[in-house]
C-alpha cells in the first residue's frame, strides 16, 4: 500500500518541505531523491504523476521529493547550494526519512534533471549517488538555445514583463502554474531565461553551472528524451549520451514532458526501463 508523509526541513531561512513516498508491502532497497522541473521558475515537489510513484515504490524504491528555491527570487548559486544541502540532509539524517541509510539515486525531470546533473558533477556531496535518471534534462547549454528566443514559445500569445510583478520578491520554493508559468513563457519568448536565473560573469556560469568542464560523471546515467522536444533540444540529449555513455530512451514525438500522459505505451515503457536501470545497479551494489 502506498503511503506518503511530508517532512519540514529546518535548514534554511525559507519555508521548505519534502514528500516521502513508500510502499508498505515492499521493503525499500534504495532511495530516489527527486527534483521537479519548471525551468527553475515554477513547479513544486508534488508534480510526479501517480503512475510514476506507484511504479517506483512497488519496485522497492522510496521516493523523496524536495522543494527548492525558485528564480528569479533565487539565483543559481542559491538553488544549487540548496539542492546539495537537501541531498546531504538525507545522507546525514536518513532516520528522519527512511529509518536507515540506503543507497540513493538522483531523479529529475527537465530543469530538475539539470540540477541533478550539476550536483553530481560539481556539488559538494558527502556520498555520491549510485545513478542518475534524467528525463529530458540538459547540461551543456550549447548553440545558444538557452538564452535566445524560442521559436516554439514565440508561436504562443506574447507575454509581457508585467508577469514578473506577480512573483514574490522573497525566496520561495513553490510556484503554481497560474502565477509562475507565464514568467517561463516570457523568458523563453524573449530569450531572457538566463538573466532571470543567474547574475554574474558568463565565464563562471559555464564553469560552475554547466557540464562543459565535466569529463566524467561519478555514476551511471539514464537519459530519456523526445526527438521533437519543444523546450530542450534533442542535441542536448545526444551530447549527454555521447559524453557519459548513458543508457538511452528515445520517443518519437514533439512533446517535452511526454510522460505526463501516463496512459500511452511510451510512458509505461519508460518507467519499466528506468526500474530495470536501477535494478541492474542495485544487483551490482549488493554483490
Amino acid at each position: 500500500m502506498l503511503q506518503f508523509k511530508e517532512l519540514k526541513i529546518n535548514q534554511s531561512d525559507y519555508f521548505k518541505k519534502a514528500i516521502i513516498y513508500s510502499d508498505t508491502e515492499h521493503t525499500p532497497k534504495a532511495v530516489i531523491l527527486y527534483f521537479h522541473g519548471g525551468g527553475l521558475l515554477y513547479g513544486d515537489k508534488a508534480d510526479l504523476p501517480d503512475y510514476h510513484i506507484k511504479r517506483m515504490t512497488e519496485a522497492g524504491y522510496t521516493i523523496i521529493s524536495f522543494d527548492y528555491p525558485l528564480s528569479p527570487a533565487a539565483k543559481l548559486p542559491i538553488i544549487m547550494e540548496d539542492i546539495c544541502a537537501s541531498i546531504n540532509h538525507y545522507l546525514a539524517h536518513a532516520d528522519l526519512y527512511t529509518g536507515t541509510l540506503l543507497p540513493y539515486f538522483l531523479w529529475g525531470r527537465s530543469a530538475g534533471a539539470y540540477l541533478c546533473l550539476i550536483a553530481a558533477a560539481h556539488g559538494n556531496l558527502s556520498i555520491m549517488p549510485e545513478g542518475i535518471l534524467s528525463y529530458y534534462g540538459y547540461g551543456f547549454l550549447c548553440d545558444g538555445w538557452f538564452h535566445t528566443p524560442s521559436t516554439f514559445y514565440r508561436t504562443l500569445p506574447p507575454v509581457s514583463d508585467s508577469c514578473l510583478s506577480a512573483i514574490p520578491e522573497e525566496i520561495h520554493t513553490t510556484g503554481d502554474l497560474e502565477t509562475h508559468y507565464s514568467v517561463y513563457v516570457y523568458a523563453r519568448q524573449t530569450g531572457c531565461w538566463k538573466d532571470l536565473i543567474y547574475e554574474g560573469r558568463e565565464k563562471f556560469f559555464f564553469l560552475d553551472y554547466s557540464l562543459r568542464t565535466c569529463d566524467k560523471l561519478p555514476c551511471p546515467l539514464f537519459c530519456a528524451h523526445s526527438m521533437g522536444d519543444t523546450d530542450v533540444p534533442y542535441e542536448e540529449f545526444l551530447a549527454l549520451c555521447s559524453k557519459y555513455n548513458a543508457q538511452r530512451y528515445i520517443v518519437s514525438c514533439n512533446e517535452h514532458d511526454f510522460d505526463r500522459n501516463t496512459s500511452i505505451p511510451a510512458t509505461i515503457s519508460l518507467l519499466d526501463s528506468s526500474v530495470e536501470f536501477l535494478d541492474r545497479i542495485m544487483e551490482k551494489w549488493n554483490k
